[in-house]
Order: structure tokens, then sequence, then C-alpha cells
């Protein structure tokens, strides 16, 4: 069965956005939650994360062999969540 609805994606990026650190995904807490997600119909899916009382941002890109997972630095919830919005709007992809 096809879904007509696709979930949201991440905007085109603005001119002069802020450039997000990406890098390999430190040891984390066992229990990792994700908060939010945007759509995963595409190569490169985002998800709002939490672990261990912090939020990070997590990148998930496929490729055909594989895929590659890549984290953001981990924040207290007002600031992911103000970086989350960002990255949505294209402000900070």
């Amino acid at each position: 069965m096809s879904w007509p609805y696709h979930g949201i994606h991440v905007q085109p990026p603005e001119p002069n956005h802020e450039q997000l650190v990406w890098s390999e995904p430190p040891p984390r807490s066992a229990h990792v939650r994700v908060r939010q997600h945007l759509c995963a119909c595409q190569d490169v899916a985002f998800e709002l994360c939490v672990a261990g009382g912090l939020m990070f941002i997590r990148r998930a890109t496929r490729t055909p062999d594989t895929v590659l997972v890549h984290e953001t630095e981990s924040w207290r919830s007002k600031r992911a969540e103000d970086v989350w919005t960002r990255l949505v709007s294209g402000e900070a992809p």
C-alpha cells in the first residue's frame, strides 16, 4: 500500500545558513529515544534524539551499499530544539 502523505522534509539551505558540525556517533547511553524525525523518503534522513538527559540530531545518509550515520554534539533540550527548528527550516543544514 502506498501512503499519500509524506512527513516533513528539510527545506533547502538559506543563504548564510549556520553550518552544523557532524561527526561519528560517540559512545552513548544504551537507550536513545527518537523525539522527532523527518521524512525518510530521501537519501538523507534526520532524527532529534535524547539520551542521558541531553539531546542531539542524528543524520542517516543512505548509499547503495550502506547507511552512514553522523550526529551533532549533545545539547540541553532548549538549544537542541532550537537547532532542530532551524535545521527543518533550512537555516542550519
